[in-house]
């Protein structure tokens, strides 16, 4: 057996180990920013794994990397482990079930991103050992992806100009390579200070922090006729300013996230949304302070990664499932809406492609994906943020998904939260890890390839450049 081979089977024979890591980093479900239990985990494990850790990386406390090997290519394999607030949820169950009322649950998955880009590094450290090549595996703790963006704050600093090449995936209803970009992002939150007054008493003396907030979201919803097609604003009340309605609220806060399709698109149409805050404060007589807490950029595809991704994903033997871990799928997939599109990006771009997922898909009926997409490569556009891009404007990066969820299972959602402790996400994690060790051991081995994904991204990047949607004086700002 090849030192690749072994790297991925020794993957397999600890799968135990690195599922139940998995299932821990589930029940701690921190969110951004405050994945402290989390992040101490994963640093006792790789010190007793044998790598050199770096702790409180970029400043950032949840922050680290661990090292192994020497010289060139190095080689950054991505981790993340952040949870969303509201959607506890009892693991393997087919009907929403809060372990905690209100609490935070797994509903993107990172505790299986964090595992088995971990499980990944371990492998890549055996092939390292075995095959006596040169070259450097770094596994970075990635914490805040959901609000926080660590990788922009560190790409900031330049952290990923040191990688030959950077890997990555997500879990997902689907096995397929990542391709395309998606949106930049910046996240913003407004903090109006008014005048506390009695409502009935004396309501002319007061100025409502309240007021201020209701009507900067009236603002942007008139704005939302005036901006790009691709471009999204979401946004979250923080602070209503109390729970008694006879009280001119003093103090009210709203959370942004702006989206558009680049960096510079993005500032922008962030800017007009801070015009709207002034104005809002204003008619209101209010004053506010604007907080930067994160923004990220748009992902650069890499194709000639991609390629390496896919010939790993074709070349393992995908998961096998159990006739229960099926029927807990579709028990799952009758408890949310089913589009009718067929899953894949390339389904939707090629035709021959469509054909041939509608036959593997049973015409988009099949509860999973137990099939590995064709391969796919292009420009497609994806409306949704992520800090990989910021490590893709700074070294080539790679991803794909893997198959955790049902069918159309929809994102931050209570079902993910069910089957991210689950033997459906166990399976997922593993082979990830093994495709994510494939393709490092792959960019050890053949100097061609780190040299043609190095070239893809020069191209692309004396075409877009990188434009930091991060403030020099920013610092990563917990929500609280």
């Amino acid at each position: 057996m090849d030192a690749k081979k072994e790297a991925q089977a020794y993957i397999a024979a600890r799968g135990g180990e690195f599922a139940a890591l998995s299932h821990q980093i589930w029940e701690y479900a921190e969110l951004s920013l405050k994945e402290t239990r989390s992040a101490a985990l994963y640093v006792e494990k790789l010190k007793a794994e044998g790598f050199t850790v770096t702790e409180n990386l970029g400043g950032i406390p949840t922050a680290f990397s661990g090292s192994y090997g020497s010289g060139r290519p190095v080689i950054g394999i991505l981790g993340e482990f952040d949870a969303l607030s509201g959607l506890s949820q009892k693991a393997g169950a087919a009907a929403p079930e809060p372990l905690v009322p209100g609490g935070a649950g797994h509903g993107c998955g990172h505790n299986m991103l964090g595992a088995a880009a971990f499980a990944a590094a371990c492998g890549v450290k055996r092939f390292l050992e075995r095959s006596g090549r040169s070259g450097t595996v770094i596994f970075y703790g990635c914490p805040g992806e959901e609000g926080g963006a660590a990788k922009a704050y560190l790409a900031r600093d330049g952290v990923w100009k040191a990688l030959d090449a950077a890997l990555s995936w997500h879990p997902g209803d689907t096995f397929e390579v990542t391709t395309g970009t998606n949106n930049a992002c910046t996240q913003v939150l407004y903090k109006f200070r008014g005048v506390a007054a009695h409502a009935a008493g004396n309501p002319e003396m007061g100025r409502s922090a309240l007021d201020a907030v209701e009507l900067m979201n009236i603002g942007v919803q008139f704005l939302r006729e005036h901006m790009k097609d691709e471009a999204r604003i979401h946004y979250a009340i923080t602070d209503g300013g109390g729970l008694s309605p006879n009280v001119v609220q003093a103090a009210a806060s709203v959370l942004y996230m702006v989206r558009s399709r680049d960096v510079p698109d993005t500032l922008a149409l962030q800017e007009r949304v801070d015009k709207i805050a002034q104005g809002a404060a204003l008619m209101t007589e209010t004053e506010f302070e604007r907080i930067f807490v994160d923004g990220t950029a748009d992902t650069l595809p890499n194709p000639p990664l991609e390629k390496c991704l896919y010939e790993n994903m074709k070349a393992l033997p995908l998961p096998d499932y159990t006739p229960e871990e099926r029927s807990y799928a579709a028990a799952l997939r009758e408890t949310y809406p089913v589009g009718g599109s067929l899953p894949g990006l390339g389904a939707k771009a090629d035709a021959s492609i469509a054909a041939l997922v509608r036959e593997l898909s049973g015409d988009g009926t099949k509860a999973l994906n137990d099939f590995l997409l064709p391969y796919y490569s292009g420009e497609d556009f994806c409306p949704g943020s992520t800090d990989v891009g910021d490590v893709s404007h700074l070294t080539p990066t790679g991803q794909f998904t893997a198959l955790c969820f049902p069918a159309g299972a929809p994102g931050h959602s209570w079902q993910n939260v069910s089957c991210g402790a689950s033997s459906i996400g166990d399976k997922g994690l593993i082979w990830a890890a093994q495709v994510l060790c494939g393709a490092a051991a792959d960019l050890f081995s053949d100097p061609a390839l780190p040299a043609a994904a190095t070239a893809e991204f020069r191209r692309r990047t004396e075409r877009h450049g990188y434009v930091c949607p991060i403030p020099a004086e920013a610092r990563p700002y917990v929500i609280e």
